[in-house]
């Protein structure tokens, strides 16, 4: 069985790639803030680099344990619990 977790695919990865060091902000696929002497890239641009890091990592056969399956769920929940807990606060405020 072959479980693909994807290590590196994300905007912030796409975006150190495209602008190396670039202070920028996103909401719904805008770019809200932009300070960097560089022309901000497109967000057709980001995805165009997403697609290619998500063709890279699955061109490597990655063999997980199931231990290490089990860790990355874990945290998985644990992440989506905080952030559950984050919006939660967000509504009670």
């Amino acid at each position: 069985m072959e479980t693909k977790v994807y290590r590196f695919l994300g905007i912030d990865t796409a975006m150190q790639l495209l602008r190396p060091g670039a202070k920028w902000e996103i909401s719904n696929n805008v770019f809200t803030r932009w300070d960097d002497p560089r022309p901000c890239p497109s967000i057709q641009e980001v995805y165009w680099v997403m697609d290619r890091i998500k063709e890279f990592e699955e061109s490597i056969p990655t063999m997980w344990l199931p231990e290490q399956l089990e860790q990355m769920g874990l945290q998985m929940k644990e992440i989506e619990a905080a952030i559950g807990n984050e919006i939660n606060l967000e509504l009670e405020a």
